[in-house]
């Protein structure tokens, strides 16, 4: 073949992003100080408030962080900078847009081909890729599910400081949930989640649409929260119309192919109702290397034992073992929450309080979750 426009690589991560940066990361072994800083640099929270509003009644309930370790709210472009600091210069690649993966019949490999007409063959390939994952298709997953509501996420400024207390704040209000939380003395960020309407789909580009199209959906809301959405940068501004895998479609789902597996969004994009994508796409990170590490050393301890591509799909199966009851978990309290918000029908949300007080009475015990070290 033409070398000009095919090369070998043993390790081949598709995705820049949060999931795809500390796999590569892990896999280095690397220890990141800048995580560390990006962590301190934010405000510890300390408790969450959750307010009700019910025409003009008004309920409140509050739960301390104190017995749940740190929550603190952090810029995602800031993260990717500081896992991208430690890694080896050359090892991210910019403006390679992966078009499909094929299976190479000659050596049980994958080739990639990209859309400046260059092939990657990959020994090991990991797709960390998002929710519309070409590795994913090649493991042919089920379709990700529309969610019946949509996101809208941005960033406002205090020049002068914000003066919020140290809590995230979450307002309900029929069908709509406003989110805001302190990033810095300065910073703070917040969502609203409301009801997918089809006029949506004409504004996803246009930042000033998407802000007036917020102010609107959040009438009737405390006077501090729109004021947050009129005053925010509104470069930051995203809509997004959430998508999930269905827990049942994580519990059955393949997501290993030879030496080729996913992570991150690819393997089990979820709705933000729990917070929890970014971390456990981070946990996937962790566990991932550290099952490809073990087998490794394995091997090399007893030469007989190394035979090269067994040794990785062993690993990828320990870890997709490992992180499969985590991840269905995680998604089914995610559909379960969203749910609630999703409904106006009574007997639904009654039968959704059943099922959460039944499997997850503790509301916050998915945060307690340690998956180990490398």
């Amino acid at each position: 073949m033409d070398r000009a426009i095919f090369e070998d690589l043993d390790v081949v991560i598709v995705g820049g992003g949060i999931c795809g940066l500390a796999t590569a990361l892990a896999l280095h072994r690397g220890r990141n100080e800048d995580c560390l800083k990006a962590r301190l640099n934010a405000i510890l929270l300390e408790k969450v408030r959750d307010i009700f509003l019910n025409g003009s009644k008004r309920q409140e309930e509050l739960t301390s962080f104190s017995n749940i370790g740190e929550v603190r709210c952090v810029k995602r472009s800031d993260l990717i900078e500081a896992l991208a600091q430690d890694l080896p210069l050359g090892t991210i690649r910019f403006g390679c847009q992966i078009l499909s993966v094929k299976l190479d019949t000659n050596s049980c490999f994958t080739i990639l081909h990209l859309n400046n007409g260059n092939k990657i063959r990959a020994k090991v390939l990991i797709g960390c890729d998002g929710a519309n994952s070409v590795v994913g298709d090649f493991l042919e997953l089920k379709p990700k599910k529309l969610h019946s509501s949509c996101a809208v996420r941005g960033f406002t400024y205090f020049p002068n400081g914000h003066g919020f207390a140290h809590e995230l704040v979450r307002t309900r209000r029929d069908n709509t949930l406003f989110g805001m939380a302190p990033v810095t003395d300065n910073l703070a960020c917040w969502f609203v989640v409301h009801q997918w309407h089809l006029q949506d789909s004409k504004v996803f580009k246009d930042q000033e649409m998407i802000k007036q199209m917020t102010l609107q959906s959040v009438k009737g809301f405390p006077s501090e929260k729109i004021q947050l959405v009129k005053n925010c940068d509104i470069s930051t501004l995203t809509l997004t119309h959430l998508r999930y895998r269905a827990p049942w479609d994580i519990l059955l789902g393949q997501f290993r192919r030879g030496t080729v597996t996913v992570a991150g969004d690819s393997m089990h994009v979820m709705a933000p109702f729990l917070g929890q994508g970014g971390s456990s796409g981070i946990e996937d990170a962790v566990v991932l290397a550290r099952c490809m590490t073990r087998k490794l050393i394995q091997a090399n301890n007893d030469p007989k034992e190394f035979k090269g591509q067994k040794i990785i799909e062993e690993a990828m199966d320990e870890y997709v073992k490992e992180r499969r009851m985590r991840l269905v978990k995680l998604s089914t309290q995610a559909y379960l929450i969203g749910s609630l918000l999703d409904t106006s029908s009574l007997l639904l949300k009654l039968i959704i309080f059943v099922l959460l007080g039944a499997f997850f009475r503790d509301q916050f015990g998915h945060v307690r979750y340690n998956c180990g070290h490398l």
